[in-house]
Protein backbone atom coordinates (compact mmCIF):
# COMPACT_ATOMS: atom_id res chain seq x y z
CA UNK A 1 0.00 0.00 0.00
CA UNK A 2 1.40 3.14 -1.12
CA UNK A 3 1.81 6.32 1.82
CA UNK A 4 -1.66 7.63 0.30
CA UNK A 5 -3.47 5.25 0.69
CA UNK A 6 -2.18 4.65 3.97
CA UNK A 7 -3.26 8.34 5.20
CA UNK A 8 -6.70 8.01 3.33
CA UNK A 9 -7.31 4.48 5.58
CA UNK A 10 -5.96 6.29 8.45
CA UNK A 11 -8.69 9.54 7.84
CA UNK A 12 -11.21 6.85 7.37
CA UNK A 13 -10.20 5.20 10.75
CA UNK A 14 -9.97 8.55 12.89
CA UNK A 15 -13.52 9.19 10.93
CA UNK A 16 -15.40 6.23 13.00
CA UNK A 17 -17.70 8.34 15.40
CA UNK A 18 -17.37 6.18 18.59
CA UNK A 19 -19.09 8.55 20.85
CA UNK A 20 -21.93 8.50 18.53
CA UNK A 21 -22.08 5.15 18.29
CA UNK A 22 -22.02 4.29 22.01
CA UNK A 23 -24.68 6.94 22.60
CA UNK A 24 -26.67 5.09 19.53
CA UNK A 25 -26.61 2.13 21.73
CA UNK A 26 -28.39 3.62 24.45
CA UNK A 27 -30.91 5.10 22.57
CA UNK A 28 -29.32 8.95 22.84
CA UNK A 29 -27.91 11.40 20.23
CA UNK A 30 -24.69 12.12 22.09
CA UNK A 31 -25.07 15.46 19.59
CA UNK A 32 -28.08 16.93 21.49
CA UNK A 33 -27.30 16.63 25.30
CA UNK A 34 -24.49 17.71 27.37
CA UNK A 35 -22.08 20.14 25.17
CA UNK A 36 -22.92 18.52 21.99
CA UNK A 37 -19.74 17.16 21.59
CA UNK A 38 -19.17 13.50 19.91
CA UNK A 39 -15.74 13.13 22.67
CA UNK A 40 -15.14 11.05 25.66
CA UNK A 41 -15.65 13.36 27.70
CA UNK A 42 -18.98 14.45 26.85
CA UNK A 43 -20.35 10.61 26.42
CA UNK A 44 -18.68 10.47 30.15
CA UNK A 45 -20.55 13.12 31.76
CA UNK A 46 -24.00 12.41 29.93
CA UNK A 47 -23.74 8.43 29.88
CA UNK A 48 -21.48 7.64 32.83
CA UNK A 49 -17.80 6.40 33.69
CA UNK A 50 -18.06 2.71 31.51
CA UNK A 51 -19.39 4.42 28.77
CA UNK A 52 -17.20 7.23 28.79
CA UNK A 53 -14.24 5.28 29.44
CA UNK A 54 -14.86 3.22 26.46
CA UNK A 55 -15.32 5.87 23.76
CA UNK A 56 -11.86 7.39 25.34
CA UNK A 57 -10.09 4.19 24.87
CA UNK A 58 -11.25 3.84 20.71
CA UNK A 59 -10.86 7.51 20.36
CA UNK A 60 -7.20 6.66 21.33
CA UNK A 61 -6.67 3.73 19.47
CA UNK A 62 -7.96 5.54 16.39
CA UNK A 63 -4.36 7.58 16.60
CA UNK A 64 -2.55 5.05 18.11
CA UNK A 65 -3.10 1.98 15.45
CA UNK A 66 -2.40 4.36 12.15
CA UNK A 67 0.72 5.83 14.12
CA UNK A 68 2.57 2.84 15.15
CA UNK A 69 1.34 -0.11 12.71
CA UNK A 70 0.97 1.99 9.47
CA UNK A 71 4.94 3.19 9.26
CA UNK A 72 5.82 -0.58 9.68
CA UNK A 73 3.76 -1.41 6.01
CA UNK A 74 4.60 2.32 4.45
CA UNK A 75 7.83 3.49 5.96
CA UNK A 76 9.42 2.64 9.21
CA UNK A 77 9.75 5.87 10.38
CA UNK A 78 8.79 8.73 13.30
CA UNK A 79 7.56 11.05 10.08
CA UNK A 80 5.33 8.99 8.57
CA UNK A 81 3.99 7.88 11.78
CA UNK A 82 3.01 11.70 12.43
CA UNK A 83 1.56 11.56 8.75
CA UNK A 84 -0.72 8.58 9.13
CA UNK A 85 -1.41 10.04 12.95
CA UNK A 86 -2.24 13.34 11.98
CA UNK A 87 -5.06 11.98 9.15
CA UNK A 88 -6.59 9.99 11.64
CA UNK A 89 -6.82 13.28 13.83
CA UNK A 90 -8.24 15.39 11.33
CA UNK A 91 -10.20 12.49 10.54
CA UNK A 92 -11.69 12.38 14.12
CA UNK A 93 -11.84 16.12 13.61
CA UNK A 94 -13.56 16.40 10.62
CA UNK A 95 -15.63 13.53 10.15
CA UNK A 96 -16.60 12.65 6.76
CA UNK A 97 -19.06 10.87 8.22
CA UNK A 98 -20.73 13.42 10.32
CA UNK A 99 -20.49 16.70 7.76
CA UNK A 100 -16.92 17.41 9.23
CA UNK A 101 -18.05 18.04 12.20
CA UNK A 102 -16.62 16.22 15.05
CA UNK A 103 -14.94 16.31 18.12
CA UNK A 104 -11.42 18.57 19.86
CA UNK A 105 -9.16 15.26 19.08
CA UNK A 106 -7.49 15.39 22.79
CA UNK A 107 -7.94 11.27 22.85
CA UNK A 108 -6.73 10.81 19.46
CA UNK A 109 -4.16 13.05 19.67
CA UNK A 110 -2.37 11.06 22.70
CA UNK A 111 -3.09 7.80 21.00
CA UNK A 112 -0.58 9.58 18.05
CA UNK A 113 1.60 10.79 20.30
CA UNK A 114 1.78 7.24 21.94
CA UNK A 115 2.60 5.80 18.94
CA UNK A 116 5.75 7.92 18.37
CA UNK A 117 6.47 10.36 21.45
CA UNK A 118 5.83 8.10 24.25
CA UNK A 119 7.55 10.13 26.99
CA UNK A 120 5.32 13.20 25.43
CA UNK A 121 1.96 11.68 25.78
CA UNK A 122 3.42 10.14 29.40
CA UNK A 123 4.45 13.86 30.52
CA UNK A 124 0.82 15.25 29.07
CA UNK A 125 -1.44 12.17 30.68
CA UNK A 126 0.43 13.40 33.87
CA UNK A 127 -0.33 16.74 33.47
CA UNK A 128 -3.41 15.99 32.93
CA UNK A 129 -4.54 14.51 35.68
CA UNK A 130 -3.26 16.70 38.11
CA UNK A 131 -4.49 19.76 36.65
CA UNK A 132 -7.88 17.74 36.74
CA UNK A 133 -7.65 16.54 40.49
CA UNK A 134 -6.57 19.91 41.33
CA UNK A 135 -9.31 21.92 39.48
CA UNK A 136 -12.15 19.80 38.33
CA UNK A 137 -11.83 20.94 34.59
CA UNK A 138 -11.07 18.41 32.06
CA UNK A 139 -10.49 21.29 29.09
CA UNK A 140 -7.93 22.97 31.76
CA UNK A 141 -6.27 19.63 32.18
CA UNK A 142 -5.87 19.01 28.09
CA UNK A 143 -4.96 22.54 27.59
CA UNK A 144 -2.35 22.81 29.53
CA UNK A 145 -1.30 18.62 28.45
CA UNK A 146 -1.33 20.31 24.84
CA UNK A 147 1.35 22.72 26.00
CA UNK A 148 3.75 20.63 27.54
CA UNK A 149 3.58 18.24 24.63
CA UNK A 150 5.00 21.24 22.74
CA UNK A 151 7.50 22.10 25.42
CA UNK A 152 8.77 18.26 25.45
CA UNK A 153 8.95 18.05 21.16
CA UNK A 154 11.47 20.45 21.60
CA UNK A 155 12.97 19.54 24.79
CA UNK A 156 13.18 15.31 24.85
CA UNK A 157 15.69 15.62 21.78
CA UNK A 158 13.68 14.39 19.46
CA UNK A 159 14.03 15.37 15.84
CA UNK A 160 13.18 18.69 14.39
CA UNK A 161 10.68 17.35 11.55
CA UNK A 162 8.92 15.91 15.00
CA UNK A 163 8.95 18.46 16.95
CA UNK A 164 7.56 20.61 14.48
CA UNK A 165 4.64 18.11 14.15
CA UNK A 166 4.44 17.69 18.12
CA UNK A 167 3.82 21.58 18.00
CA UNK A 168 1.30 21.44 15.28
CA UNK A 169 -1.02 18.34 16.91
CA UNK A 170 -0.56 20.68 20.52
CA UNK A 171 -1.91 23.88 18.73
CA UNK A 172 -4.60 22.39 16.64
CA UNK A 173 -5.92 20.42 20.41
CA UNK A 174 -6.07 23.97 21.93
CA UNK A 175 -7.21 25.75 18.64
CA UNK A 176 -10.47 23.50 19.03
CA UNK A 177 -10.54 24.01 22.63
CA UNK A 178 -11.00 27.89 22.06
CA UNK A 179 -15.29 28.11 23.50
CA UNK A 180 -13.78 26.06 26.36
CA UNK A 181 -10.87 28.72 27.24
CA UNK A 182 -13.70 31.63 26.65
CA UNK A 183 -15.61 29.94 28.88
CA UNK A 184 -12.84 29.44 31.74
CA UNK A 185 -11.90 32.97 31.58
CA UNK A 186 -15.75 34.06 32.04
CA UNK A 187 -16.02 32.08 34.64
CA UNK A 188 -19.34 29.59 32.87
CA UNK A 189 -17.25 26.31 32.16
CA UNK A 190 -18.49 23.35 33.50
CA UNK A 191 -16.58 21.26 36.12
CA UNK A 192 -16.86 17.58 37.72
CA UNK A 193 -17.84 18.00 40.76
CA UNK A 194 -16.96 14.79 43.58
CA UNK A 195 -19.91 13.22 44.98
CA UNK A 196 -19.77 13.54 48.49
CA UNK A 197 -19.20 9.88 50.56
CA UNK A 198 -22.34 8.90 52.61
CA UNK A 199 -21.71 8.62 56.26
Amino acid sequence: MNTLTLALLAYLIGSVPFGLLIAKTQGKDIRSIGSGNIGATNVLRCLGKPLGITCFILDVLKGFLPAFLFPMVGSDSAEFGILFGAAAILGHNFPVFLKFKGGKGVATSAGVLLGVAPLAVGLGILCWVIVFLISGYVSLGSILAALIVILTGWTAGYGLTTAIALTLLGALAIYRHRSNIKRLLDGTENKFERKAKKA
